[in-house]
């Protein structure tokens, strides 16, 4: 069963449509047992990191996705501030992230743009492919659209599957094991989006 949580946060119908069009049945849900059996779990986000982990956390769901991500070893997917929740904290609140990942989540720095790009960045960014992947098939010359103020920050840059250009390079997207994030916004990126969530549903086992 591929799930995307619902933990009251995040565009859970444009993602299920999305999918849809690639061919995709997922489901979305927030009870404990069609979570327990996920074989694929999306975890979106939306907005500011502290509600979302504070919505996370209150929903009773985070120690069973933790024991589908690290002990089943299930593939997840965080979309927008569902990757920034991977990262230890975030320059946005003061609640503490996942962890999963090591690094943080932070506000774009105009000190370091080499021009002056408006914050938040919203719109479409070309990416570059930073690593080999199974996510990245079928996805020469690529888009997506993006709408934040933060990115994620890892120590460990082996991490980044894909990098894009504002101002400065950032992370795009992460790949670590079974663990897969994004940036941008797949279920508003039209062809390139679809492809992106259909590689996730079909080629990461």
């Amino acid at each position: 069963m591929f799930v995307i949580l619902d933990y009251g946060v995040g565009n859970l119908t444009s993602i299920q449509n999305m999918l849809k069009k690639a061919g995709v049945a997922a489901t979305i849900t927030g009870k404990e047992e069609d979570v327990r059996n996920a074989t694929k779990l999306l975890l979106p986000g939306m907005g500011h990191f502290d509600n979302c982990m504070q919505k996370l956390n209150a929903s009773g769901l985070r120690p069973i996705v933790e024991k589908k991500t690290f002990e089943d070893k299930i593939p997840v997917l965080g979309i927008c501030v569902g990757l920034q929740m991977f990262m230890e904290g975030s320059e946005e609140g003061t609640e503490k992230g996942l962890g999963w990942v090591k690094g943080q989540t932070i506000r774009f720095k105009p000190e370091r743009m080499k021009s002056n790009e408006k914050i938040p960045n919203m719109g479409w960014l070309e990416i570059n492919a930073c690593k080999s992947s199974a996510m990245l098939e079928n996805l020469e010359h690529a888009r997506f659209y993006f709408a934040h103020s933060y990115h994620v920050d890892p120590v460990d840059e082996t991490v980044a599957l894909i990098k894009a250009d504002y101002g400065y390079s950032f992370t795009a997207a992460i790949e670590k094991d079974n663990l897969v994030g994004v940036q941008f916004h797949p279920e508003k990126s039209h062809r390139f989006g679809m492809q992106i969530l259909k590689n996730f549903a079909t080629r990461l086992s």
